[in-house]
């Protein structure tokens, strides 16, 4: 009740007018002609509002928007709460030979790399398993639909960059190339990691006179060439002729990235394969999967068989592609069939969720805001297992329109208003993305009172120490006494989390620029000055 009196006095505060704001950040908005309207800004020290300027005016949030997740994850999915990978067949092993397909299940595992993926089918070697007389089916339908990606424009002039993976639930090492370019005396060598097979790297950069600190600056959008099974990543635009540099790039199809690792992989460690590497086909919508099953009755589980036979290959390209020249391959359509019993021959569970949480807010995780978003349309705890896949709601919604509804459900049970919040991701990163700095402070607010409190304001950047905030307010006395998620876009600079005051007390601050003129650092030295007149109070 107590909160709800409080949001309500927040709506009529910013319903009602835009109070005035501190000196050093108006100051500091007017001499760089950001206009106040721009600004949408909550202070609250207990039930007590120091602050509400355009409190209700709904904005873009950038990154702050991950708290809407985290939060929501860590009181429905819980603190236990872990991502699963798992192989699975419903073969029977003959003289070391899997008489079948094995089924590489994806989970949402946050941790599932390529270690990882050594470990597990080691774990087949350990059982004496040497041979697969089927496929290796890929299986990312937890997630619907299973990927994303396709058809998705890139959001911005950086698609190879770690931040623009989109995840599915299957993504190994992010689907990232690590590339360490070594140039000397004009001559450059290319490491490639991790090795798969049937992709190789070759480069069409031109060598400069540049330092090695602007190498960025000549660096072009790679892309790659598809030549039958064989796949070459060709890197473009400039590199200095001396320098040395590693980067990590996103630019395979996440079908050929794993394909090529699982093969790689499973031949270093003797094993064969006699089919393909293929996706598996969408679930039946009235099938049973793990979450009908007790635990007990683990590891055999429902699952769905998979076709045998593909009309296409794998990773053709459109019929209207003007050859294959970088055209991501569209998962082959597929017939669902009847469900069949698996057994588990290997499995591996992600860190906890606590501890996900830490990487997505401290570093602003994009693709790990988004694989946990996502779980919350699709997974619930398991006390044994980790997590388990929720029943189908039989309205084939999208994985994305259940865990919006379940933001909405939690805000709802914590009297938080959701007029005008708007949810594409999770993460923030879109321009489509809507919230009020009542809506966060409501959050924030929340998480203060819930029992995972500690588990929360830990994953929180600390001021002038870590994460996005660690180069910021070194000279402040909200140095190390401010736990604030940041956020950042063309155009969009925000805020959202709690300092402490000259007397101790936590403050709740939330505040959002949405204005051109935030760029070059602008808008974060009001954000600063803003955090810093608080810690002062």
């Amino acid at each position: 009740m107590l909160r709800r009196t409080l949001l309500a006095a927040l709506l009529f505060v910013g319903s009602v007018h835009a109070a005035p704001l501190p000196e050093p950040v108006a100051r500091l908005m007017k001499s760089a002609k950001i206009p106040e309207s721009a600004a949408g800004i909550v202070v609250l020290r207990g039930d007590t509002v120091l602050l509400a300027h355009n409190a209700q005016q709904v904005m873009q949030p950038a990154s702050t928007m991950k708290l809407f997740t985290a939060m929501t994850a860590l009181e429905k999915l819980g603190p236990v709460f872990r991502g699963r990978t798992e192989l699975r067949s419903s073969a029977d092993v003959v003289q070391g030979v899997l008489q079948g397909d094995l089924i590489v299940r994806g989970g949402a595992d946050a941790d599932f790399n390529e270690d990882v993926l050594l470990h597990m089918l080691q774990a087949l070697r350990n059982q004496g398993i040497t041979a697969i007389n089927g496929d290796v089916v890929l299986d990312r339908t937890l997630f619907q639909p299973a990927r994303l990606d396709l058809g998705q424009p890139p959001f911005d002039e950086y698609p190879w960059a770690y931040y623009n993976v989109i995840p599915d639930a299957l993504l190994i090492n992010t689907n990232l190339l690590k590339l360490e370019l070594r140039a000397v005396g004009g001559q450059l060598a290319i490491v490639t990691m991790p090795e798969m097979d049937n992709v190789t790297v070759r480069s069409d950069l031109r060598m400069t006179d540049a330092t090695c600190a602007q190498w960025e600056q000549g660096w072009r959008t790679p892309d790659f060439v598809r030549n039958g099974d064989r796949i070459n990543v060709v890197l473009h635009g400039s590199f200095p002729r001396d320098c040395v540099k590693t980067v990590n790039v996103n630019v395979l199809d996440p079908h050929d990235y794993l394909a090529g690792l699982v093969r790689a992989t499973w031949r270093k460690l003797g094993g064969t394969i006699a089919g393909t590497v293929r996706e598996a086909n969408a679930p039946v919508p009235q099938s049973a999967g793990l979450a009908s099953a007790p635990a007990a009755q683990q590891p055999a589980v429902t699952t769905l068989s998979l076709a045998a036979q593909q009309s296409a290959a794998p990773n053709a390209a459109p019929a209207n592609a003007d050859a294959d020249e970088g055209v991501p391959a569209a998962p082959p359509a597929t017939t669902p069939v009847a469900p069949v019993t698996t057994r588990l021959l290997a499995e591996h569970v992600s860190r906890a969720l606590p501890e996900v949480l830490r990487d997505v807010n401290k570093n602003s995780d994009n693709t790990l805001a988004r694989t946990i978003f996502l779980s919350l349309g699709s997974l619930e705890a398991d006390p044994a297992l980790g997590s388990r896949p929720l029943p189908p709601d039989g309205l084939n919604t999208t994985t994305s329109a259940r865990a919006d509804a379940t933001i909405r459900a939690w805000l709802q049970q914590h009297n938080i208003d959701s007029t005008g919040l708007v949810l594409d991701n999770g993460s923030g990163l879109s321009r489509t993305e809507r919230a009020t700095a009542t809506q966060l402070a409501g959050v924030l607010q929340a998480g203060l009172k819930s029992n995972w409190m500690p588990e929360f304001l830990s994953s929180l950047p600390i001021a002038a120490t870590d994460g996005t905030m660690r180069r910021r307010l070194k000279d402040s006395p909200a140095a190390t006494r401010a736990r604030i998620k940041t956020g950042s876009l063309n155009g969009v600079i925000a805020i959202a989390g709690y300092v402490q005051d000259a007397n101790n007390q936590p403050v709740v601050v939330v505040a959002m620029l949405n204005d051109p003129r935030v760029a070059g650092g602008v808008g974060r030295a009001v954000l600063d000055a803003l955090i810093d007149w608080v810690a002062r109070q």
